[in-house]
């Protein structure tokens, strides 16, 4: 796969293609100092012209120079940083290609029930939290997923758990649990009650209150059903003034900075936040305040889009801290919660296809608005009847277009099942296939039960094939080193691989969380190799994953991570 070729289409994996910046070598002495030099590591650059180098010299956030020991020790001057790798290995700084940032901070600020065995180990948690809190306190959690507990729920309404037990322990005390995939939530007694929900509550457009045999809430919400419970929520947080939440919210964004860097990440794509989010985050930017990057989708309704999205558009913002030029919405749900849209129903629940979330007019809409203003449109399709409904409205907007798809770089996020005749799509438009890795191994527990034997084989996850069609193609708890450990491998927790054929190499799984990411957001000119005159962002980790052991890849750690020339973690 040429350069040129990768460039037009990507995913992040995601997406796209090595730019050919110039390499500055040194033969006489510099007439400028370097603030940091990088030395004695392994320092691969993705740079096609030169891919591996010794060393690396930045002046301010800028790259300066690549080359030898010999040429780099050249423009340390009197008060140059210089850090001694240590063996270690050097890559352009990782991007997060599809994130929550809030999302991030918020989960460091309630209850983390990813690692949650059972069911009873939830019900637990939610306990201890109620004894801590003050009657009527909404108790909040994230991350729970009832495929991944070593015994199912019982009783239980289609493998989800009923609230019973957790409205036991939390009589007086609403209680909020996001799903893992975030396209579900689970309600108490208490959070119904507040939210009006009764056996006589009708499911809203694209979502769906999952009932007992009686006909009463079992207390799981999917999709847009969520939004219930979640407006109850908010009219409990209009006590709060205007300060305290903005105080809450930048806490947040400082969690979120310090978890990202922690990572390696450099810069997060952040799928999708309201226009108040985006102006706090252009506020925090302005006081010098944000120690990450930043690329924001705005989510918001047709009507506010249409208000808002001139004014709020934003790029390179504040030193290449903040851009604002993309646009979110969903057009289905999640495979795990069935809100997914499929084109056929779903093996083990055969009465439903899944869920539209967003109606695809209004989507279409969203996609003029798009065009005028100038934004990227990224819309979140995870089953083949929604990735083939998105791929029909980008076609429709990209035939009036000088340059097409491959010009505006539209993205669908996540593309996880597609139909066979859909493939190619994605190549011949010169659309982003934004994927995520981790979803591969994460998802497979359920994945066949779900779609089946045919369908997950044909269409699940088909990064190698998206790759070979033209397309580049992949990428819960944002961690790069773990998505990349899934991409290479595919390998689930019990020694199986789940359709090892559709793994990617490592250097081109380094690729999606880089250069390719980059392109999916415009900024391959500035990001994701370590060319002179980029932006000196440069993730240090210490061991070896291109070469290491494959089953040794997840004990490698972020040692450093260094933002525009400065170190901004360091373990």
């Amino acid at each position: 796969m040429t350069p040129s070729f990768r460039r037009w289409l990507a995913v992040a994996l995601v997406l796209g293609a090595a730019s050919a910046a110039a390499v500055v070598f040194i033969n006489r002495t510099p007439a400028v100092a370097a603030t940091l030099i990088l030395r004695n590591g392994r320092i691969v650059t993705l740079d096609d012209g030169h891919p591996d180098v010794q060393a690396i010299a930045a002046r301010g956030d800028r790259i300066l120079a690549i080359g030898s020991e010999e040429q780099i020790a050249r423009f340390k001057g009197p008060d140059t940083e210089v850090i001694d790798l240590a063996g270690q290995l050097a890559v352009p700084g990782l991007i997060e290609g599809h994130g929550h940032f809030l999302g991030v901070g918020q989960a460091a600020m309630q209850l983390n029930l990813r690692n949650a065995r059972t069911w009873d180990d939830v019900v637990a948690m939610v306990d201890t939290a109620v004894r801590q809190a003050r009657p009527g306190e909404w108790i909040l959690g994230r991350g729970w997923h009832q495929e991944k507990w070593a015994v199912p729920p019982s009783p239980a309404v289609e493998g989800f758990p009923t609230h019973a037990s957790i409205s036991a322990v939390s009589p007086d005390n609403p209680v909020y649990l996001v799903h893992a995939s975030g396209h579900a939530a689970f309600a108490n007694a208490k959070a119904m009650e507040l939210a009006g929900v009764t056996a006589r509550t009708a499911n809203p457009p694209g979502g769906e209150i999952l009932k007992d045999t009686s006909g009463e809430p079992a207390g799981l919400f999917r999709e847009t059903a969520a939004g219930l419970i979640a407006r109850a929520l908010g009219e409990a947080r209009q006590k709060m003034t205007p300060a305290e939440i903005e105080a809450e919210r930048r806490r947040m964004i400082a969690l979120a900075s310090a978890e990202a860097l922690s990572k390696g990440i450099t810069t997060f794509h952040d799928a999708g936040v309201p226009f108040a989010d985006a102006a706090l985050y252009r506020a925090v930017v302005d006081e010098g305040q944000l120690p990450i990057r930043l690329w924001v989708m705005i989510r918001e309704g047709v009507d506010a889009l249409a208000a808002g999205l001139a004014p709020a558009r934003l790029v390179d913002h504040g030193d290449h801290r903040l851009t604002v030029r993309a646009i979110k919405v969903s057009m289905d749900g999640a495979l795990g919660s069935r809100g997914a849209w499929l084109l056929e129903p779903y093996t083990d629940m055969p009465a439903s296809t899944g869920l539209n979330t967003t109606p695809v007019e209004q989507v279409r809409a969203i996609a003029e608005l798009a065009l005028a203003n100038h934004y990227q449109l990224c819309v979140h399709a995870i089953g083949d009847r929604a990735n083939r409904e998105t791929l029909d409205i980008f076609e429709q907007a990209f035939a009036s277009r000088p340059g097409g798809g491959r010009a505006l770089r539209w993205r669908v996020e996540h593309a996880q099942h597609l139909h066979p005749d859909d493939i190619p799509r994605f190549a011949r438009l010169g659309v982003v296939a934004a994927m995520q890795g981790i979803h591969c191994t994460s998802d497979a527990l359920y994945v066949l039960a779900r779609l089946g034997a045919k369908r997950a084989e044909e269409g699940a996850y088909l990064w190698q094939t998206l790759v070979k069609s033209g397309a580049v193609a992949p990428v819960e708890d944002v961690d790069p080193l773990a998505s990349y450990y899934a991409t290479v491998s595919r390998k689930l927790a019990d020694g199986t691989r789940f359709y090892p054929d559709q793994r990617l190499g490592r250097i081109e799984a380094l690729r999606t969380y880089t250069i390719n990411a980059a392109y999916s957001g415009f900024e391959d000119g500035i990001k994701g190799t370590l060319s002179p005159g980029k932006l000196a962002d440069v993730t240090v980790i210490d061991h070896d994953i291109l070469t290491m052991p494959e089953d040794d890849i997840p004990a490698a750690r972020v040692a450093m991570t260094i933002v525009g020339g400065k170190v901004a973690y360091r373990r």
